[in-house]
């Protein structure tokens, strides 16, 4: 018989929503012999809205979707599922500072992560929603005491790394697929560090074929940390259609067998590697064994540039993590 995967969708209505749903729905990231079960969360006044998503769902007629449910109660949502996509929390409006988006958006995670009591037991969740590692920590802090292992929680770093092997390509003049290796560290904000000294293109160091050291020290990493808010600045909309592609992409990783000598990034509870402070929801090389079993890849080394940069990344989740404390 085939498998069944139930995958609940937070802020479901949404933009990257709208972006995510069929191609979950079309068995695009869980291959051709696995039925989906949908559970899409929403507050209550976008239910109406959602109802539309979800017209415009059954009028795909997708042969592997099996179900569709609607709700605005998170444990309704979270009942049985085997993957959550927490994509819903409040955006950054005009003013306000980043501590007041964690603060407003941390309250949402520890309702939710409760409420993944009701999960299957192998329930894996992707935080999305920003400040999407801060959010991840208050709902690992939550799920874990309601029995789930902190190795399932995860934070989205899959589309910096995109970005970066998209600028690499480019600078390279070769086609993106060719860059592999490129890892993210630390936080999906402006102090990530995109890492081109551990990245291969064709199978050669990055720093070898670019040989720009300035460039990957300088306007690279500027661009990797600005791009959400240049691609906002030039549609005047955040990038949904890119965010919801690169969570496919982390889920599909996570899903699948790393192949070797490759890895991915993911913000993912630290084990103390590379000397980041434990349980830290940080973003690290990992490599996936398959079904979400996944583990750090270790021993990478770093210039004393990289180590600053990655110093920097780290104290400013720490001080995330205070603003939050109450919350954990």
């Amino acid at each position: 018989m085939a498998r069944t995967v139930r995958v609940a969708v937070t802020g479901a209505a949404g933009q990257i929503g709208y972006a995510l749903l069929p191609r979950l729905a079309s068995g695009e990231v869980f291959g051709p012999d696995t039925r989906v079960e949908l559970n899409l969360l929403e507050i209550t006044p976008a239910l109406p809205a959602l109802e539309g998503v979800v017209m415009e769902l059954q009028d795909c007629a997708f042969p592997l979707l099996d179900a569709v449910r609607t709700t605005d109660s998170a444990e309704e949502a979270f009942d049985g599922i085997n993957w959550g996509l927490f994509v819903g929390s409040k955006p950054r409006g005009k003013g306000m500072e980043r501590g007041d988006l964690i603060r407003e958006n941390g309250p949402i995670f520890v309702g939710q992560g409760k409420a993944l009591a009701k999960a299957a037991d192998d329930v894996q969740v992707l935080v999305v929603g920003n400040p999407a590692n801060t959010n991840c920590l208050i709902a690992k802090a939550h799920g874990v005491g309601g029995g789930i292992p902190a190795e399932r929680f995860h934070a989205m770093m899959r589309l910096d790394q995109n970005r970066a092997m998209a600028q690499l390509a480019l600078k390279a003049g070769t086609r993106v697929e060719s860059v592999t290796n490129m890892t993210i560290w630390g936080n999906h904000s402006a102090t990530q560090y995109p890492d081109a000294e551990n990245a291969q293109i064709g199978g050669r160091p990055c720093t070898d074929v670019i040989g720009h050291i300035g460039w990957l020290q300088g306007e690279f990493i500027e661009l990797i940390q600005q791009r959400g808010a240049a691609v906002i600045a030039a549609r005047g909309l955040s990038s949904a259609a890119s965010a919801a592609n690169a969570a496919l992409d982390h889920v599909r990783s996570m899903e699948g067998k790393t192949p070797d000598g490759e890895w991915f990034s993911a913000a993912v509870a630290s084990d103390g590697s590379y000397g980041i402070e434990e349980g830290l929801v940080f973003s690290f090389p990992v490599r996936s064994s398959g079904g979400g079993n996944w583990s750090i890849v270790q021993d990478l080394e770093f210039s004393d540039f990289a180590k600053e940069k990655i110093q920097a990344t780290e104290a400013e989740l720490k001080e995330e993590r205070d603003i939050v404390a109450d919350l954990i």
